[in-house]
């Protein structure tokens, strides 16, 4: 259950970072000097990039979690997905 918790808590500060680097792409095309928009803009590709790209990784997981917990119930054995992601917990 403690799983759940910290991808559901992780996804959702993932989230709360790709919506706020949206808000500051948009922001970056108000400001009337150059210097200032090329800051913005890449500031804010950079964090939509690395929230974006954090929170598929989260949604990952927990869908090869959930399909993990699926083998289980059908034939009492996992089918092998946690040693491919390099987890061995139980």
């Amino acid at each position: 259950m403690f799983w759940w918790a910290k991808f559901i808590l992780l996804s959702a500060v993932a989230l709360f970072f790709l919506e706020f680097g949206i808000e500051e792409m948009i922001r970056a095309y108000h400001p009337k000097k150059p210097a200032e928009f090329l800051a913005s803009f890449f500031s804010a590709s950079f964090i939509i990039l690395i929230s974006g790209t954090l929170l598929v990784g989260f949604i990952w997981r927990m869908v090869l979690r959930i399909r993990e917990e699926k083998g289980k119930g059908r034939n009492g054995e996992g089918n092998g997905l946690a040693e491919k992601c390099g987890r061995n917990e139980s």
